[in-house]
């Protein structure tokens, strides 16, 4: 059988699992399929708990994505892919385990598999963004995290090191939805061959101060080694193949309010020799600005968790260096719209992609997502989504469009 095949029985199987799992209930919250316990395995009959305890906690998850073309100016055929994503992860607590104050540690792998109707579809062909954002990097195994953090000066200094992505840091952002453009650090979606985000990693150190309750800065250093985006390099440790390092820098202000609000403002140059658009024979140094923010809107006065919650992303490249000169999004989400469906949300994420006047016949791309998210049991969330993209490909002569219908589930084993 193909792997294409095997894959669809995969999905096939694992999907009437999920949904009778969900429909399971069980007098006792922690236990297996229990839909008060995060986990859909339970508490191990309590040892999950007694670990955490002890300083080891453990995680098991999987992401999955499907996606079918609806409608599109370029072809009707209805193609549907899917792809997924598994991470297992340790967080280990060494105050506790080995006694060293304010110490953790942290080792993650993933699994990603299947496929992108972004790069399947005629209809979408030379899309800029991707209808899938859990698909790429390599469908491999990949040694994600591996790292070891310590805080110092009454926890104001954080310093961390080992081996992980620049967006768990710096330009983080929440990835709810399921289009690349409205999920996840932005920076890394345009500038990838150098900013490399989740779930590839890279040596790194992160140093992070906090100024007062509300505000900190940080700074790091991050290898730049392209070998660890090869497909059978996803547990690669050597520097063999680095030539220069991309360093970030980002201030954070988190307002003491009563609703909750986070913004981001930052900056990176990498230290890597990058050909110029207009002029393959030179080279410069690439580097980015970017501002993000997230807040709170509104609240229910019996439940501070659901309400209006806004947000956007706004980032910029040197034109001289990088196909992408600048990327926003803005959107909405609304938690708990109905009384009977409180931890339910309701969202809406607009993202404009703006390509270098030096690429000739393109211009911009536009990506629209609408989601509702069911909140089936606190192990197992399912979104269904509808997404538009106007301007395939940022092509300015023409105004390719597609009509995309989606589903994301998260789950927690």
């Amino acid at each position: 059988m193909s792997k294409a095949g095997q894959l669809r029985i995969l999905q096939l199987g694992f999907m009437p699992t999920l949904l009778c799992a969900a429909m399971l209930q069980s007098s006792h919250a922690q236990t297996a399929f229990s839909s008060e316990s995060p986990w859909m395995f339970g508490d191990w009959n309590g040892q999950r708990t007694a670990l955490s305890q002890q300083g080891y906690d453990f995680s098991l998850g999987y992401t999955g994505e499907s996606a079918t073309l609806l409608d599109s100016s370029r072809d009707s055929d209805h193609d549907t892919e899917y792809t997924g994503q598994l991470a297992l992860g340790a967080q280990f607590d060494l105050e506790k385990i080995l006694g060293w104050q304010d110490t953790e540690a942290n080792i993650t792998v993933t699994w990603r598999d299947g496929q992108n109707l972004t790069n399947t579809s005629d209809a979408l062909a030379g899309q800029m963004s991707s209808v899938q954002e859990v698909w790429g990097r390599g469908q491999t195994w990949r040694l994600t995290d591996l790292w070891i953090k310590k805080k110092f000066l009454d926890e104001k200094l954080d310093i961390k090191v080992g081996r992980f992505g620049e967006g768990e840091d710096f330009n983080s952002f929440d990835c709810n939805f399921q289009n690349l453009a409205l999920c996840g650090s932005q920076m890394g979606n345009w500038a990838g061959d150098e900013w490399y985000n989740w779930p590839v990693s890279q040596w790194a150190a992160r140093v992070k101060y906090q100024i007062n309750p509300a505000v900190y800065a940080q700074v790091g250093v991050y290898e730049y080694n392209p070998e660890n985006l090869e497909r059978g390099k996803g547990f690669n440790l050597s520097t063999d193949g680095s030539h220069g390092a991309l360093i970030p820098m980002e201030v954070v202000w988190r307002p003491q309010a009563t609703m909750p609000a986070e913004y981001r403002a930052g900056y990176f140059r990498s230290t890597v020799d990058a050909q110029t658009i207009n002029d393959a024979s030179k080279t410069d140094h690439r580097q980015g600005f970017w501002l993000s923010g997230k807040q709170q809107l509104t609240q229910h006065a019996d439940d501070a968790t659901r309400g209006l919650t806004g947000f956007f992303n706004a980032t910029w490249f040197d034109p001289d260096t990088n196909a992408v000169v600048d990327m926003q999004n803005i959107g909405l989400s609304y938690m708990g719209l109905a009384d009977q469906r409180p931890k339910d949300e309701l969202a809406l994420g607009f993202s404009r992609i703006h390509l270098n006047e030096d690429l000739e016949n393109r211009d911009v791309e536009f990506n629209t997502e609408l989601y509702y998210g069911i909140h089936v049991n606190n192990w197992l969330t399912v979104r269904p989504n509808v997404q538009y993209i106007s301007h395939i490909g940022a092509l300015d002569d023409e105004n390719d469009d597609a009509w995309v219908g989606g589903i994301k589930f998260m789950t927690a084993f």
